[in-house]
């Protein structure tokens, strides 16, 4: 048996779903015996079979993605809790397994796929979207491309009217409908110290709490961008006409029409409009957001 099948036959029986007691299955996915699937590529030795020994690559692959489930997805489980999570969790993993080679990229497609399984979440579907989408963006903004800022230089003579500024890849924008920004901040947070189990317990019923008063929250929407400074993430609320403004010029539209179609039925006077497009853009410039459009 030539190598790169040796490996194929390995990932397929170490990626296959453990059973509920979370032990390998005896059936594999093709139908054969386990056993006799684990045999054929698998030696045993003077202390476990084949079986054995591949049963235990098996565990260790579905401990790992998992726990790396929770560790990327710590607001979305306080959010359905662990039973729901769990639950969830491992359907998502069997329907879109590991491609990559980096667990970082394990939670891609988690939004788009919880569109379609709305009964993980239950009631909590909205808000339980609007929490992956942060933690999501959370994770593109930490790692995300980083370009030279865009400098007061290079806007020398530039026409407003033709000008395209472009965003820096790792600025994320996202318009939700709860506070979850808050909600995540919450779980996160440590409320007391964890070194007393006490005290985790307390934090845990804090922080389920929490979660419940945001979830009975009517849906009001809220304007978010998530960036990064010296390698920590931030979440930064704005306006929902500074939002407009950035989203446009995400999507390529020149300066001059971002913020034109921005206050269009804006309840903003129009003699303060100025002032407050000055003030966003030393905010955003001040935050290095803005880098060298595209030639």
């Amino acid at each position: 048996m030539k190598l790169q099948a040796i490996q194929r036959r390995m990932a397929r029986a170490v990626m296959t779903p453990l059973t509920p007691r979370e032990r390998m299955r005896n059936v594999a996915a093709n139908g054969r015996s386990m056993r006799a699937e684990a045999g054929s590529f698998i030696k045993p030795n003077d202390r476990l079979t084949s079986f054995e020994r591949l049963e235990i690559y098996n565990r260790q692959y579905w401990f790992r993605i998992l726990s790396a489930m929770t560790d990327d997805f710590t607001g979305l489980r306080a959010v359905l809790g662990d039973r729901r999570f769990d639950a969830l969790s491992k359907a998502y993993l069997r329907d879109c397994p590991s491609t990559s080679f980096t667990l970082r990229n394990l939670g891609s497609k988690l939004e788009g796929w919880m569109r379609k399984h709305p009964r993980f979440a239950g009631n909590r579907q909205k808000l339980a979207l609007d929490m992956v989408r942060l933690e999501w963006a959370d994770i593109e903004a930490f790692d995300g491309q980083s370009v030279p800022p865009l400098k007061a230089e290079h806007l020398a003579a530039v026409n407003p009217a033709t000008l395209r500024l472009r965003l820096q890849p790792y600025v994320q924008l996202l318009d939700l409908q709860y506070p979850v920004d808050d909600l995540l901040l919450a779980v996160k947070g440590k409320d007391l110290d964890d070194a007393s189990f006490a005290s985790n317990a307390f934090s845990e019923k804090h922080r389920r709490k929490r979660v419940a008063a945001v979830a009975r929250l009517k849906p009001a929407e809220i304007f978010l961008v998530v960036h990064r400074v010296d390698f920590f993430v931030y979440f930064r609320r704005v306006e929902r006409e500074e939002f407009a403004i950035l989203k446009a010029l995400r999507d390529g539209k020149t300066l001059e029409r971002a913020v034109v179609a921005a206050f269009r039925g804006s309840a903003i006077p129009e003699d303060e409009r100025p002032q407050n497009v000055a003030r966003w853009f030393q905010h955003w410039a001040a935050l290095s957001w803005f880098c060298l459009p595209d030639r």
